[in-house]
């Protein structure tokens, strides 16, 4: 069975890595990679359900400002295990080598395939769907799966044309948010109130059971800030790079977060978004007037390209180092000569449009949503267990405001955890099988694999 690298080995990224380091990713394209992750649709549908039982400016702001600082204890937990390990893969590499190779290759298995196809498959059809609301004529599952395989066929060529592509749609995603930010600070017909500043009341809000709630989803949109530690092997200078990588990306995405919120606040009366999904749609109504319905549909439909890009890229490098590590899966661990996984972007890909054109990941989302949660505690408790057990090891950084941004991290994702299982069992069921599955597997993938000790 594959064993645990030694330290001496963990803290090098492999041979391929450090020839090519040159041809990887930069760090701009690699925090564009962070943040196209983290934005998707989520920050344009939550507010809505919020408003339902929140309807204070001050307490509505607090929810992401909080969320992206969850998100940012989170981030700078993961750069110390990503300058220390730095190989890609993001949790299967982390857990492989804190608690044992099985944990890492579960964790693996779930990330690579439902944890990325399913949202990729979701976030192209709702870029169709969007898209086909100016057309028509155009079918949003066809439109979907077309941007998968484009996504796909560029970031499978190489570095270059990878990291021009995940760039430019994520540069544009941010102006164009930035825009809709100054719209409505200067265009909106009727601004309604949006005091920063706690109104009465706030207080009870902030500290009752709907703040609580709505955390959750708020958690949710947040999700991807670890997108870089996907690559590190292919990143310049992961050890050095990493850490501001997660950083940067994850403070700009709360920046933009609080700031669209406020926009949406400010252009249309709270009354009107409560409980609609389309909170985007109605804010840009009252900014652009009629227009604003194909204004805003265009806008997200943009916004979403560098999403899916983003997800088509990270998540076949999970398929790869478990190819690398197990000969059963030896053909996903190919590359080319100039390092690309184009085997597991083609694999990744057929998942993808698997989920896509049968519309089966919205069964998949919930329960997978638990288990990436539980993959992510167990990466940043890891961060406490690595400096217990290998004390020696070689940490180009350590992680900002520990032992308490660690803490923060795994106090709000364990509470997080506990409200999932307790208020829907049975999808916590179903991901304690898909647990289970993935230990029957890795018993497969152990018994294949040549003796190592």
């Amino acid at each position: 069975m594959p064993i645990r690298p030694a330290a001496s080995e963990a803290v090098r990224p492999d041979a391929a890595a450090q020839s090519g380091a040159a041809k990887g990713y930069g760090p701009y394209a690699a925090t564009s990679v962070v943040v196209a992750n983290m934005i998707g649709t989520g920050v344009f549908t939550s507010l809505g359900f919020q408003l339902l039982d929140i309807q204070s400016t001050f307490p509505l702001l607090l929810l992401w400002v909080v969320g992206g600082a969850a998100a940012f204890c989170g981030a700078v937990s993961y750069a110390e295990l990503g300058a220390a390990i730095p190989r890609s893969g993001g949790e299967y590499t982390f857990l492989s080598r804190i608690y044992h190779p099985a944990a890492g290759f579960v964790s693996g298995c779930v990330s690579a395939t439902v944890g990325f196809a399913a949202p990729t498959a979701l976030a192209a059809i709702t870029f169709g769907t969007y898209f086909a609301s100016v057309f028509p004529s155009l079918s949003p599952t066809w439109l979907g799966a077309g941007l998968v395989v484009v996504m796909a066929a560029v970031h499978a060529t190489n570095h270059r044309n990878s990291s021009l592509l995940q760039s430019g749609f994520t540069t544009v995603k941010v102006v164009l948010i930035a825009a809709f930010c100054l719209a409505a600070a200067t265009l909106a017909d009727s601004p309604q109130p949006t005091s920063l500043l706690p109104a009465a009341g706030d207080g009870r809000l902030v500290f009752g059971g709907a703040f609580a709630i709505s955390l959750i989803y708020v958690s949710y949109a947040y999700t991807g800030w670890n997108a870089a530690t996907y690559l590190s092997s292919e990143l310049d200078n992961p050890q050095r790079t990493l850490p501001r990588i997660l950083g940067t990306g994850t403070l700009l995405v709360t920046v933009l977060y609080v700031a669209l919120n406020w926009s949406f606040l400010r252009a249309a009366p709270m009354g009107e978004m409560a409980g609609r999904i389309e909170v985007g749609y109605v804010a840009a109504t009252h900014i652009f007037g009629p227009a604003g319905a194909a204004i805003m549909a265009a806008t997200l439909a943009l916004l979403l390209v560098s999403t899916v890009s983003a997800m088509v890229l990270a998540g076949p490098r999970v398929l790869q180092v478990i190819g690398e590590d197990y000969p059963l899966f030896r053909r996903l661990g190919r590359r080319k000569a100039n390092g690309i996984p184009a085997v597991a972007i083609l694999v990744q890909t057929g998942l993808t449009l698997i989920f896509a054109l049968t519309a089966s990941f919205e069964t998949v989302l919930v329960f997978t949503g638990f288990v990436l949660g539980l993959n992510s505690f167990l990466t940043v408790a890891g961060v406490f267990v690595l400096r217990i057990r290998e004390p020696e090891l070689e940490r180009p950084y350590r992680t900002w405001g520990y032992p308490f941004t660690p803490l923060v991290y795994l106090g709000l994702t364990f509470w997080t955890l506990v409200f999932i299982a307790r208020d829907r069992p049975v999808e916590a069921l179903i991901a304690g099988g898909l647990i289970g599955a993935g230990l029957l597997l890795y018993r497969v993938a152990g018994r294949a694999a040549s003796p190592t000790e």
